[in-house]
């Protein structure tokens, strides 16, 4: 396997472009945002919140809300979108499990986001690792439900069966874009690799709900998005996200077009009219956006079409 490194990968420069009204984000201030900060810091854990910049992170801080990256801090692949850095990574944590076991009951959390860098270094590409969170968090704090954000565990042909092990409430692994920018924007993913995990975590279990997300902005049109919803309805997703792609760096994809925010109503009515149970689509949407609030709002969804056949 070969690894990335941050330093080696020649990329262009691409102005960032000013950022229209209906993107702009107010900066951390409340006690509460310190104190989500502060137990985060103490117990040493790590979240995509901030190693991905999220402009969502004080409000979500201010909920206690926080999504922990397990696996470390250092990614394997070079996405041309994501600000997680790239490098060999370090060990795995044993103890991470319970770390964040006892920080999600110390912060009293309803729902749980947990997601990780791609660990292409490991036999299982973390598997088991997230199976060992699940099963802490579960044993730790029994009321919690619990989402995945998991990589594409490409090539890792016993990653399944080992997810299987122990459940969570929400399988997701975003595809992030259409198939055409996946060369530029995915460089180390495959289309139907990803499409292919949502599509087999769904025919296993049946009763868990998936979960796909989508970056726009990148040059994509609208047809290939409704492309991109017709395969994760043939695959059973349930629920869906779309945003607004910010560009972290110049080293990064640029932004090809802000999309308004009609427009991303317009993606959530067609969404909608395709099956999907749980539609969210903002500018600022991100996958663990308002977790909490959609995955109350995605079982009564469920329930609705189960009564209504």
């Amino acid at each position: 396997m070969t690894i990335r490194h941050p330093e080696k990968i020649n990329r262009q420069t691409n102005p960032i472009p000013k950022k229209p009204s209906w993107i702009r984000v107010k900066a951390p201030t409340s006690n509460l945002f310190k104190k989500t900060r502060d137990i985060i810091k103490k117990n040493n854990l790590i979240t995509i919140c901030e190693e991905a910049a999220c402009p969502n992170i004080s409000e979500c801080w201010q909920k206690k809300h926080a999504t922990f990256m397990i696996l470390g801090d250092t990614c394997t692949r070079a996405c041309a979108f994501c600000n997680v850095k790239t490098g060999k990574p370090n060990f795995v944590d044993v103890f991470e499990p319970l770390k964040i076991a006892n920080t999600v009951k110390e912060l009293d959390l309803d729902h749980v986001v947990i997601t990780s860098v791609d660990r292409d270094d490991l036999e299982d590409g973390g598997a088991q690792h997230f199976v060992n969170v699940i099963t802490s968090l579960r044993n730790l704090c029994p009321k919690t439900t619990i989402e995945v954000l998991t990589p594409d565990f490409y090539k890792k042909k016993d990653a399944k069966k080992i997810l299987s092990l122990s459940l969570p409430d929400v399988f997701n692994h975003n595809l992030e874009t259409i198939p055409r920018l996946y060369a530029t924007i995915r460089p180390g993913s495959r289309y139907f690799i990803s499409l292919e995990l949502l599509n087999c975590m769904k025919k296993k279990h049946s009763s868990l709900f998936t979960k796909s997300g989508l970056m726009v902005g990148l040059g994509e049109t609208k047809a290939e998005i409704y492309q991109v919803m017709d395969d994760l309805r043939s695959a059973d997703v349930d629920f869906l996200t779309i945003g607004q792609y910010l560009q972290p760096t110049a080293k990064h994809a640029k932004i090809e077009r802000f999309i308004t925010p009609e427009e991303f109503k317009t993606y959530a009515t067609m969404a909608y009219a395709k099956g999907f149970l749980m539609v969210s689509s903002t500018p600022l949407t991100r996958s663990s956006y308002h977790a909490s609030e959609d995955f109350s709002k995605l079982k009564k969804a469920r329930q609705k079409s189960l009564q209504s056949h």
